[in-house]
């Protein structure tokens, strides 16, 4: 009997490069950490868990690069670089109706140049180039376009010197102002 206990390996609890303290069923790597330490490296995992409530978080998402954004001004009409001397002074004809109230609580603050209608979001407007008055749409199309003659200055316009201006939006759906919408999809997938 006491041959059986001596034939054993007697290097089953000594330390080694394939064997750990533990015995010989754990078999550790030196850069695998032990269990102790693992547990105070769990946050590290924590941050590269996904996260399937995040649409960003998924497995699934990709990472995006952003790009820098573009430092020069656009119109919003035509899409157009805005440079310093293509701007035009624009003059808004306030309406003067005796009103000590300040500008801002009224209902209606501004007129057409020429006709003296109220203008409003309900209006389209536009700019003359040459004067940078404020008239509207509806008087452009009855009396400017007839003779083409600035109504301030008596000088012959061109269709280029007629500005549209693009209106607000009024809060209805049919207002008349192009919108352009995007569909999503759901986030969570079976």
């Amino acid at each position: 009997m006491e041959k059986r206990i001596t034939t054993k390996p007697t290097s089953a609890f000594t330390v080694t490069k394939e064997r750990s303290v533990a015995g010989p069923s754990v078999v550790m790597d030196e850069q695998q950490p032990s269990t102790s330490s693992a547990a105070v490296n769990s946050d590290d995992k924590d941050k590269n868990l996904a996260s399937f409530w995040v649409p960003s978080l998924t497995p699934q998402a990709k990472p995006t690069l952003l790009k820098k954004p573009d430092t020069k001004t656009y119109c919003p009409m035509s899409g157009k670089q805005l440079r310093i001397k293509d701007l035009i002074p624009v003059k808004l004809t306030a309406i003067d109706d005796g009103d000590d109230r300040p500008m801002v609580a009224k209902s209606e603050r501004y007129k057409c140049a020429v006709t003296h209608d109220a203008l409003g979001n309900s209006v389209p407007c536009a700019v003359l180039k040459n004067t940078g008055h404020v008239v509207t749409m509806d008087c452009i199309e009855r009396l400017i376009k007839k003779d083409m003659l600035c109504p301030f200055t008596g000088a012959k316009l061109k269709e280029s010197d007629i500005i549209p201006l693009q209106r607000g939006g009024t809060g209805f759906a049919g207002s008349g102002v192009q919108l352009e919408a995007k569909k999503a999809g759901p986030v969570l997938q079976a």
